[in-house]
């Protein structure tokens, strides 16, 4: 049974302070029709409540600082809120941090996930029988749980059985799997959604798009890793939101839905269009492409991503709108415009990383 657009209980977003998670709740409060969002967010290195401005004096959000893995919490939230759904993004997501330290990854996305759907079973469990039909579980995930594919190899579709190849894949296919389960075992109305790669407004500036433009901008080394051949499916934020929006309102029960943009690049292809937009946009004495450094690849590096999104187009009406060209050259004029920004989160700790991570890979072209 579809979700009635009007409801006026609110959703309850984890992870709404984050990139994909503030987008959405941004997207989602620009109807003036739309319900209240009660976000929720534990403000991790990569969470900025400035991405929430926007929404300073909206009676319609209500911002908590607080950790999924605090049941009592989540139990408080939903008391007090009684939201109608609950879509979750919160997660560690950034492979290269979960090769060097995959426990944090284990914790939030593993069992953070069990945390948080324990207490929405309870949850559903005490509503009305007119309440319970319309209450949805949305769990937000990636395409990396399916492994990678050769170059000949057809899309990941929902039935890809998962090979994940890196801590982070490996921990959100294990939530993957606890969310189908509360399904199955508890009847807990649950959704799934597989991703492709994200890119846009808001986003850190650890993943390549927006390290790119950063370290482009400081006159930095642009480091590509290996034969920069790797393939990506890449999607506008903006897309997979309004996507997550079609899935909650219509959306079957205990179904997984792929959500991708038909934009498969190599990482190669990525950074030198963003040199050419940048050579445009915000010329320099040289072009950025000079910039480009080849370096040690990163364990385990899966080659090729690609989404087929067949299903989420034929059952939802849904299809991304912003093709590679229109949505990179978006992005990168967000953030020219939003130096400021950029500026606020790369803090020390952000160096620091930047500094451990890229500082002992062989340059190798």
């Amino acid at each position: 049974m579809p979700i009635p657009v009007s409801a006026a209980s609110a959703i309850l977003v984890t992870g709404g302070a984050g990139f994909i998670g503030s987008n959405f709740v941004l997207e989602h409060l620009s109807d003036a029709s739309a319900c209240p969002v009660v976000n929720l967010d534990v403000l991790t290195y990569a969470a900025n409540p400035a991405n929430l401005d926007p929404l300073k004096g909206d009676a319609r959000h209500t911002f908590v600082h607080g950790d999924i893995l605090d049941g009592k919490l989540i139990r408080e939230l939903l008391a007090t809120h009684k939201p109608r759904a609950i879509v979750h993004f919160a997660a560690e997501s950034h492979v290269d941090r979960s090769i060097l330290g995959p426990s944090a990854f284990l914790k939030t996305n593993i069992d953070g996930t069990f945390s948080l759907l324990e207490a929405a079973r309870e949850y559903y469990n005490g509503l009305s029988e007119d309440e319970k039909p319309h209450f949805r579980f949305l769990h937000v995930s990636t395409d990396e749980v399916y492994g990678t594919l050769k170059p000949e190899d057809p899309a990941f579709h929902e039935d890809t059985p998962f090979a994940p190849n890196s801590p982070y894949a490996a921990s959100k296919a294990s939530s993957d799997h606890l969310v189908r389960a509360w399904q199955h075992t508890y009847g807990l109305p649950t959704l799934i959604t597989n991703c492709s790669n994200n890119y846009g407004p808001l986003q850190f500036p650890e993943k390549l798009i927006p390290l790119i433009l950063h370290n482009a901008l400081a006159g930095k080394p642009l480091p590509i890793y290996g034969d920069g051949q790797q393939v990506r499916d890449w999607l506008y934020v903006a897309d997979h939101c309004r996507a997550i929006e079609a899935v909650l309102a219509t959306g079957r029960i205990g179904e997984t839905y792929n959500v991708g943009g038909s934009n498969q690049q190599t990482n190669m292809v990525v950074v030198t269009t963003l040199c050419k937009l940048l050579d445009e946009l915000k010329p320099a004495a040289q072009s950025y492409s000079k910039q480009i450094t080849h370096v040690t690849d990163r364990p385990g590096h899966d080659r090729r991503y690609a989404i087929d999104a067949r299903k989420i187009e034929g059952e939802l009406n849904w299809k991304a709108q912003e093709s590679f060209e229109t949505g990179l050259r978006k992005t990168v004029e967000w953030y020219l415009a939003n130096q400021a920004w950029v500026e606020g989160v790369t803090s020390g700790a952000y160096r620091n990383w930047v500094e451990s991570n890229y500082s002992a890979r062989e340059v190798t072209a």
